[in-house]
């Protein structure tokens, strides 16, 4: 270049013209310009072999370590506004007497109520019940509230729970401050969060149980409602805490199962109980929890837990919630790695013991939860009573309220098998308690088969749903009942879709709804069990309709009865023949 020209020379004087005249040819005689930029420890430098660029470029805002254009819808919104900050809006729903849109449906979900629309035009509420245990008072309360503004009854769920349905948008708020004068509370029993931490429903009360985990349950209940950040999951959390006793809690169906046990003498840890750690249950996805080779002392578990939750919280899945349970976590890491991170947040270490080192667990009695039996204290009795696939009216609620007040200690416990149970009654009063319980409506000797049927919600109550299912549950039930007098239990589990809240893969006879031609209609799954009759149900039916169900699966009972074994279950016996076998009993049978 032989000449140097200055772009808009004119706007400068001559004085300024001579002056960057001077400046650029020096610059060019040296070859750059002089250079201005921060090096690698933020220090300014005129070297640009040591300079970074002067601007960093921009970096995409995450929320839990997942760039926000990465998460899945309801993560967003939670990142939006955190579901626990929405108290303005419940109140803003309830005076306009108005439905929510869908972020705030889902938000409303972390304070126990569901819209439930189009199943039904109104609200569900949720409650939490640690433990399963409740006092005549609060049933008394949740009763009256359920009269005044809901459907009039309560269902009681798979999670050792209630639910009580029907509510308007006006009454909502109202209903969230009764449940708290009753000293109860919702929040966090849907959408991403710790659902009901459940205990086995004769804890202390037991004679044969090895530690009695209600104060663990309700350890961790209020550990969760007194910690922000564990109402944060990628997804839904399922606990346990099982007492090792003769009644199960269905610890391998959780994400997380605490089993006690007992270690003998002579062996790598002093002799005692125990708790082992079951991992990622998930029967919807046919999974069941397994021991995951840890030992804890019983004041350990539920530090334990909270570590465990956090791990979760913090590395699962925000992107794609059909991948967001533990189970998809673990599966990516390895069971050791996660025992690993749990561990970096424990102020002691976990100790790995193998489960050969524990004694067998006692044998568990699948009908115990109905009925009259002896408990630890002296001259105590509980009373387990049947409610058919959980429905409780009011005036039954308030009659077990009473009876618990009159004959117990005021105590009632929930099960997760859909039923419920007074505990402290006298041997003296037991016969008064029991024609009290029948003059309520209700039974503590039903048939095998009904009193250990659960069901979901079904289409009446859920739009996930395609079948009635409590109607359809409790029909096929007395049914099979009125027509085979079977002394063993059967275990019938009836779920209206594919997230099997009623768990259909554990049952003796499992039903999934579908449509049939237009109707109502089942898979059926047969053979599933759990605990030490651990099995996933084989699928019997790919598809029928319920009208013609009841007539195929009275022919297979029919066999069962005429071709078992003596003393054989029917468990035993779905499991001792093929599905071809099977099937061929379910057939109608052509006469000459």
């Amino acid at each position: 270049m032989d000449t140097l020209e200055i772009p808009n020379s004119t706007a400068f004087s001559e004085v300024q013209k001579q002056y960057l005249l001077g400046f650029f040819a020096g610059a060019m005689q040296t070859g750059a310009l002089p250079f201005v930029g921060r090096n690698q420890v933020g220090l300014i430098t005129h070297d640009p072999a040591a300079g970074g660029a002067n601007l960093a470029e921009p970096v995409e805002e995450t929320f839990h370590g997942t760039p926000l254009s990465d998460l899945c819808r309801e993560e967003r919104w939670k990142h939006e506004q955190n579901p626990l900050d929405i108290w303005d809006r419940l109140v803003a729903h309830a005076d306009e007497n108005r439905a929510p849109a869908a972020d705030d449906l889902f938000r409303f979900k972390f304070h126990g109520l569901f819209y439930v629309a189009p199943a039904q035009d109104s609200f569900m509420l949720r409650l939490r019940v640690p433990g399963g245990i409740l006092s005549a008072h609060q049933l008394r309360g949740l009763a009256k509230m359920a009269a005044d503004w809901g459907s009039g009854r309560a269902d009681i769920t798979t999670r050792a729970n209630l639910q009580i349905r029907e509510f308007q948008p006006t009454d909502i708020v109202r209903v969230l401050n009764t449940v708290q004068a009753l000293g109860l509370t919702s929040r966090g029993s849907g959408a991403d969060n710790i659902r009901n931490i459940t205990a086995s429903p004769t804890t202390g009360l037991d004679p044969s149980e090895l530690y009695d985990v209600a104060p663990l349950a309700n350890a961790l209940h209020y550990y969760i409602l007194n910690s922000r950040d564990l109402y944060d999951l990628p997804r839904k959390f399922n606990v346990a805490f099982d007492s090792g006793g003769a009644i199960s809690v269905v610890a391998d169906t959780n994400d997380i199962g605490f089993v006690a046990t007992r270690v003998g003498e002579g062996r790598s840890v002093p002799a005692g109980v125990y708790f082992r750690v079951l991992l990622c249950g998930i029967t919807g996805h046919k999974q069941f929890a397994e021991d995951c080779g840890l030992l804890l002392r019983p004041e350990q578990t539920v530090a334990v837990a909270a570590a465990m939750i956090r791990v979760f919280a913090e590395n699962g899945d925000r992107t794609d919630r059909r991948k967001a349970r533990l189970k998809y976590l673990v599966d990516r890491w390895g069971v050791e790695k996660f025992i690993s991170e749990t561990e970096k947040r424990l102020a002691f270490p976990l100790l790995r013991v193998h489960v050969e080192e524990c004694e067998p667990r006692l044998p568990i009695d699948r009908a115990g939860h109905i009925g009259v039996h002896p408990q630890i204290q002296p001259n105590l009795h509980y009373v387990g009573i049947s409610v058919p696939v959980g429905c409780l009216p009011v005036a039954q609620m308030l009659a077990l309220a009473d009876v618990a007040e009159r004959f117990g200690t005021g105590e009632l416990r929930l099960t997760v098998w859909q039923n419920l149970l007074i505990p402290n009654i006298p041997g003296d009063q037991i016969d008064a308690a029991l024609e009290a319980i029948r003059a309520a409506g209700l039974d503590c000797t039903p048939g095998a088969v009904l009193r250990g049927t659960v069901a979901c919600s079904g289409n009446q109550g859920c739009r996930f749903a395609a079948t009635d299912t409590k109607s359809h549950a409790v029909a096929l039930a007395n049914l099979l009942d009125a027509r085979f007098p079977i002394e063993q239990p059967v275990n019938l589990h009836v779920t209206g879709c594919p997230h099997s809240c009623a768990q259909h893969y554990i049952g003796d006879i499992g039903l999934l709804g579908t449509k049939v031609a237009g109707e109502e209609g089942y898979q059926v799954v047969i053979g599933g069990g759990s605990d030490q009759d651990r099995g996933l149900a084989r699928e019997l039916i790919p598809a029928i309709r319920f009208s013609e169900l009841s007539s195929a699966i009275e022919r297979l009972f029919a066999s069962f009865t005429a071709l078992r074994k003596p003393e054989e279950s029917f468990l035993e016996f779905s499991r001792r023949h093929s599905i071809v076998d099977l099937r061929s009993f379910c057939e109608a049978k052509e006469h000459a």
